[in-house]
């Protein structure tokens, strides 16, 4: 005797998901999950392509983040054409862009798509929760995040040639540098976004303190985290080692070299999701899961190697005594600082004038395999392929950073629906939404393809016992069973 609650789609986020979530004769959550109801078959589509197509093909996993894949997938084709380290101009050209990537897709996540939560509340009025009513009643804000975006954006086209889908990353190096003119009309914009950048992490630093007894348990539970680290333990958001962490910040990983990824991770599949759920090897599935993204990286690295960025993570890590921060809704805290720090380095990289050099590509010994890990926006990326002597991909295994939250972003279901869906007879917008907050809070991409913006219906559907329908709500309109 139950009654299955259902959300379909998840919207606000990329791509495109549902929930159900199953409550027994009490009332009381029997099952939550998250399901990822589309196929992403890129690791088939890449199967007998040349290995040298590869960044510029894996990038139309998402028009979101493009960037990462190309990025990771060309840092693993170095491996395949033996290069072990970029010439400077390369290996800056392509740290910049990737700096501009970070900062165009938090700024869109945090001001377009979830700001709507934190500044109406959980419980506004759907009419309310979207980026034009932001825009409407915070004008300012609004404009900063959208300018912020442009920004980053700017930078990506002078990296890569284009603002989505770029092509300048290739197996070995990169195929341009930065001129002047390209240097000088970012720096123009330079000192807008730094002032910008503080004051987003101020915005997203107050909203967690000034509501910590309310987001301190929202959708938190203690887990693991992974990230990537420099040799000294600091962040490194293009390359590095692993490191993982467990709830109170023991080491369960850490030094873990990009070849050695499948020593240490693996995967299961659940008959319920297209998606695959990663875990630490040695901790097995049911203990061995962890979080990825901007609270994960914050808790692993010893510090931040940026002034203003570190100061701000030193006030964040402030909050729980300098142990791991595992407040869910923390994460757009995390977010808002690693925004700053990705301001801070474009400053840093924009004044050095390996960017103007003209040596951008390295050779070597070919090599029949190419692993390769950085840090897109959501989370730890991993690329691995396998080429043959014609050239072709014959193999290839992409754990995208959503992935590795998956388990993280069920629990946030499960224990959300505890908190607020248990014991109630009528479902409304605003115990949707809570719902949706704790999955928005990982930033996911579940396609990582598409993007809703909320333009798509949403709707949840109420059963009882033996099957029949009780209660549904449709974007706020509600048709009752008879």
């Amino acid at each position: 005797m139950t009654r299955k609650i259902v959300i379909e789609p998840v919207t606000r986020v990329e791509g495109h998901g549902k929930v159900t979530i199953h409550l027994d004769d009490r009332g009381q959550v029997a099952q939550a999950r998250m399901h990822i109801v589309e196929f992403r078959g890129f690791e088939r589509f890449v199967q007998g392509r040349p290995y040298w197509e590869v960044p510029v093909l894996v990038q139309r996993l998402c028009g979101i983040c493009p960037v990462s894949h190309h990025l990771c997938a060309a840092k693993a084709m170095d491996m395949v054409v033996g290069v072990d380290r970029l010439t400077p101009t390369a290996e800056k050209m392509r740290r910049l862009m990737h700096y501009g990537q970070i900062y165009q897709s938090h700024a869109l996540h945090f001001f377009h798509l979830a700001s709507p939560d934190l500044l109406f509340g959980f419980d506004a009025d759907v009419s309310q929760r979207h980026v034009l009513a932001v825009a409407e009643k915070f004008p300012e804000l609004a404009v900063q995040g959208i300018m912020m975006r442009r920004f980053g954006q700017e930078v990506i086209l002078h990296t890569s040639g284009k603002k989505v889908h770029g092509t300048s990353a290739i197996p070995g190096g990169i195929n341009r540098n930065l001129p002047i003119e390209a240097r000088d009309a970012l720096l123009k914009d330079l000192d807008h976004n730094i002032v910008w950048a503080r004051s987003a992490v101020e915005v997203a630093k107050n909203y967690t303190v000034e509501h910590l007894e309310q987001v301190k348990d929202f959708g938190s539970f203690e887990s693991n985290h992974m990230g990537l680290v420099a040799a000294d333990g600091s962040m490194d958001l293009y390359d590095g080692v692993l490191r993982a962490v467990d709830a109170q910040g023991k080491r369960i990983l850490d030094g873990v070299k990009p070849v050695e990824y499948a020593d240490v991770l693996a995967e299961e599949v659940r008959p319920w999701s297209y998606m695959k759920f990663p875990f630490i090897r040695k901790l097995g599935p049911e203990r061995g899961w962890y979080r990825v993204g901007p609270l994960a990286r914050i808790n692993v690295c010893d510090r931040i190697d940026t002034t203003e960025a570190e100061q701000a993570r030193q006030e964040f890590m402030a909050l729980s005594s300098g142990k791991p921060n595992n407040i869910t809704l923390a994460y757009h805290w995390a977010r808002m600082i690693e925004v700053l720090h990705s301001v801070e380095k474009i400053r840093e990289l924009l004044h050095d004038p390996d960017l103007q050099g003209n040596d951008l590509v390295a050779t070597g010994q070919r090599r029949g395999e190419g692993i390769a890990i950085l840090e897109a926006p959501r989370g730890t990326l991993f690329h691995h392929y396998r080429v043959n002597e014609r050239d072709e991909v014959t193999m290839a295994n992409l754990i995208v950073s959503t992935t590795s939250n998956n388990e993280p972003m069920n629990q946030a279901v499960r224990r959300v629906a505890e908190q607020h869906l248990a014991g109630q007879k009528e479902i409304t917008d605003g115990l949707l939404n809570h719902v949706e907050v704790a999955i928005r809070a990982y930033d996911p991409c579940l396609s990582c393809a598409t993007h809703a913006l909320g333009q798509m219906p949403l709707e949840l559907v109420l059963f009882d016992h033996n099957g029949a329908q009780i209660d549904r709500r449709r974007k706020g309109m509600r048709e009752t069973a008879g």
